[in-house]
């Protein structure tokens, strides 16, 4: 009960960090966080340039945490909206309303102007929406509606980022360029390329640096400002403190110039401006790639259907799929997508489902059954009553799993991000070194030639391809895997897949389709078919086992008609017990028999030709008098045979466990190729089962569907939850396979491997990178502008290569 009640205080919210260079500042603002009173845990993405923070909303707010991030000198993505507010009637109105949007996550401000009709609100796009506010404000009892303009463009800050990149990239190469120029003239080889004499004049260099250096430049300034007050250092510092050497010196040469007259003098404008331009043109190919490696959250997006045609007032109104609320009814023609979740009230069509299924052949759907969002209707018309709209649905729902599993963190990266904490100090030393060396031993007295390898090692040194390996790596490969139906949710879970050695298979409804039909009756000599059928379907007509199901659902095909008990108990692991008309009626296994004392031997032999088949057989016993047995047969999947070779053949040991008796159990593994079968376990004895596997050392994945299944999903290793099964199976796991294809867990083991296997090359060489890179820099071997370019080559590199991810197939 503790638990539960700390739970409730904790809430979680994700905020959109700018300003972001490398992984040092993706450290700083984690640390930052992870010290404020009132903050249980705090993850960030430089990635996705995401923050994700639990809290306790009693100690701090959303406000307080976007100005803690402030204050360590980032930014947070904010986004304004403009209301048009109808039924205001006094001041008091206007509070109300700002009091009332004030209340919802994510809002920053708000403010109501009651004799315009208006209200402004500052939120932050991760954590609400605009047509949250009009719910909010209509809940009051207002009417609202977004300006139009605000409607039309919700803008991506991304895109608007890089846009002003690209805008300060040209700037910066037309500056530039005439710099790169002449510095190609020095060199011997090419000293024959004409260059207009005015360029080499100190005076225009220093033109043509100046805007480069301190407008373009000013970000970087900024942000080693920044990081330099907070007590930490990042990759600006080594960009300001590099091309600054570089600007300053030649600054000083072109005074020193006009006092001198002399032409003799070593100016280096065009490696400081050269680098801006370099990094610039580095960090707008990251952040494109970057853009890419979410592909997968935007194709989910896109299969969202934007309108729905909602009866209101006997009225048909093609309105945003986000006004869609709870209890609403909406049409459906043919083609179209399926807005939100929803229950068929009319009509009968065949649904498309192979978006979450991965089932090709559509569904028959008539009234009464359920149907998701951005399905399609094939041919009829249905009117649905929605049931989950907005965040509840099952698409936004998968969206958000693979949302925090790209925004989460994998233990691995925690070695990246302690090598980056002391990097750029150790950098900034070795420079010092490595000038002092030059300067005082190898070229005594030669300032020029110390200073360009200082640079040089600063340049190169910059620590961003290491903060970028690991989650690039997650962020793609969680987007490929859920694009083929598995959802992991988190990068510590994807992590861990790939040390599994064991796979623990539950029977019914992961190996088997889980939909058993009614196949054969014995009755005992004193009980007519008829009759004993009744009493046993009327026995279980209150269960949900899919054994009870497909016996109620053959009595009623045969047109026998169902009592209802008056006393109904349900024994986990044993059958059924109820009274029906008077009589106590007992279905289940020998152990329920036993444990009511009824003799049963003349059952055994045709029970065990059943079991050998393959078949479930049941006993029956009414007034605890043996009545006859009944058997029931779950078809096997026609892919879990496939499956479970592809499993063997990654060297995992697959194990089948289930309730079923012994014989039963056995003839369904042999169908399928699995070996080890532990059988006749009870539900609260599948968990037991996975900690033994574990004690005897063992990394264990469970793989389930059912309620009965939670507490083992929960005690493995890994929990994989088929998404066709319960919602509470698929709380308890730690991936879900959205389609009932026992494939898909081959296919999460792949990628598993595959990303760690991606995680290790980016890790490997983005510090061979550097190791490599400062002694070739230290040596004298590099020049800056070309340190510069390998130093955003190597960021580009790593996202490029994490980028394959997206093309595993599967």
């Amino acid at each position: 009960m503790a638990e539960n009640v700390a739970a409730n205080k904790q809430q979680k919210t994700t905020m959109q960090i700018t300003g972001m260079t490398c992984a040092a500042c993706a450290r700083r603002i984690e640390k930052g966080l992870q010290k404020t009173a009132g903050v249980q845990d705090a993850t960030v993405n430089l990635s996705l340039e995401r923050a994700s923070v639990t809290f306790d909303p009693k100690k701090i707010s959303v406000v307080d945490l976007g100005q803690r991030i402030e204050s360590l000198g980032y930014g947070t993505v904010k986004e304004k909206a403009e209301l048009l507010v109808t039924g205001m009637t006094c001041a008091a109105c206007a509070t109300r309303i700002e009091k009332g949007l004030k209340k919802l996550p994510g809002v920053l401000e708000a403010s109501v102007n009651l004799a315009m009709e208006r209200a402004t609100v500052v939120y932050q796009p991760s954590e609400t929406t605009t047509f949250d506010f009009i719910k909010k404000v209509e809940n009051l009892g207002y009417g609202a509606s977004l300006k139009q303009e605000e409607q039309a463009d919700e803008t991506d800050h991304r895109k608007r980022e890089i846009a002003k990149q690209k805008r300060k990239l040209i700037f910066s190469a037309i500056l530039s360029l005439p710099l790169l120029w002449t510095m190609v003239k020095h060199f011997s080889f090419t000293s024959f390329i004409w260059a207009p004499e005015i360029l080499m004049n100190p005076w225009i260099q220093l033109l043509l640096a100046t805007p480069v250096q301190f407008m373009i430049g000013w970000q970087f300034y900024q942000g080693a400002y920044k990081a330099l007050r907070n007590g930490s250092a990042n990759m600006d510092v080594l960009v300001a403190l590099g091309t600054s050497a570089a600007y300053f010196y030649s600054l000083y040469e072109t005074i020193r110039s006009m006092q001198a007259m002399h032409h003799d003098i070593h100016l280096y404008y065009e490696t400081s401006a050269v680098l801006i331009t370099l990094i610039l043109l580095g960090k707008l190919f990251e952040a494109l790639a970057k853009g890419r490696t979410s592909e997968a959250i935007k194709t989910l997006m896109g299969l969202q259907a934007k309108t729905a045609t909602v009866i209101r007032n006997g009225q048909e109104l093609v309105i945003a799929v986000e006004e869609v609320q709870v209890n609403d009814l909406f049409l459906v023609k043919p083609g179209e997508k399926i807005p939100v979740d929803g229950e068929i009230v009319e009509g009968k069509s065949s649904v498309d489902e192979s978006m979450l299924t991965g089932e090709s052949i559509p569904v028959e759907k008539e009234s009464g059954d359920q149907v998701i969002g951005a399905t399609i209707n094939k041919n009829g018309v249905l009117q649905v009553k929605a049931t989950k709209v907005g965040k509840e649905t099952a698409l936004a729902q998968i969206i958000k799993v693979v949302e925090e599993a790209q925004g989460s963190k994998a233990p691995i990266q925690r070695v990246a991000d302690k090598i980056s904490g002391i990097f750029v100090p150790i950098v900034v030393s070795l420079a010092v070194l490595a000038f002092l060396i030059w300067y005082f031993f190898i070229t005594p007295g030669d300032f020029t030639s110390a200073l360009e390898i200082l640079i040089a090692v600063l340049v190169i040194a910059c620590p961003c391809a290491l903060g970028l390996a690991t989650p690039t790596s997650i962020m793609a490969g969680s987007g490929r895997a859920a694009e083929a139906g598995v959802l992991f949710k988190g990068g510590e879970h994807l992590e861990a897949t790939h040390r599994i050695d064991t796979v623990l298979l539950d029977k019914t409804g992961t190996i088997t389709k889980g939909k058993p039909e009614l196949t054969d009756v014995l009755t005992a000599d004193h009980w007519e078919k008829q009759q004993f059928l009744q009493y046993i379907a009327s026995a279980e007509k209150n269960s949900e086992h899919p054994l009870a199901e497909a016996i109620v659902a053959g009595v009623i095909e045969q047109g026998i008609g169902l009592q209802s008990p008056s006393e109904f108990e349900a024994i986990p692991g044993y059958g059924v017990r109820a009274i029906i008309g008077g009589k106590e009626v007992l279905v289940g296994t020998r152990k329920l028999m036993g444990k009511f004392a009824v003799q049963i031997d003349l059952a055994l032999p045709i029970m065990e030709k059943w079991e050998q088949e393959g078949k479930t057989a049941m006993l029956a016993a009414i007034d605890q008098r043996y009545a006859g047995v009944i058997a029931v047969a779950d078809t096997v999947k026609q892919t879990s045979r496939e499956a479970i070779a592809r499993l063997k053949e990654m060297g995992l040991s697959v194990y089948m466990v289930t309730g079923d008796n012994e014989r039963t159990a056995k003839a369904i593994a042999a169908q399928v190729g699995v070996e080890h079968v532990i059988a006749e376990v009870l539900p609260e004895g599948k968990a037991a089962e996975v900690t033994k596997l574990q004690q005897a050392g063992k990394k264990v994945a469970m793989v389930g569907d059912g309620i009965n299944d939670a507490p083992a999903l929960a005690t493995a290793d890994i929990g994989i939850a088929m998404g066709t099964g319960t919602d509470i199976a698929m709380e308890a796991a730690d991936i879900t396979l959205m389609r009932g294809d026992l494939n898909s867990i081959a296919d999460a083991f792949t990628m598993s491997k595959k990303t760690m296997t991606n995680i290790k090359q980016n890790l490997f060489w983005a510090l061979a990178y550097n190791c490599l890179g400062i002694p070739v820099a230290a040596a004298g071997l590099l020049a800056p502008w070309l340190a510069g370019a390998a130093m955003a080559l190597s960021s580009v590199s790593v996202v490029l290569n994490a980028l394959r991810l997206q093309r595993v197939k599967l």
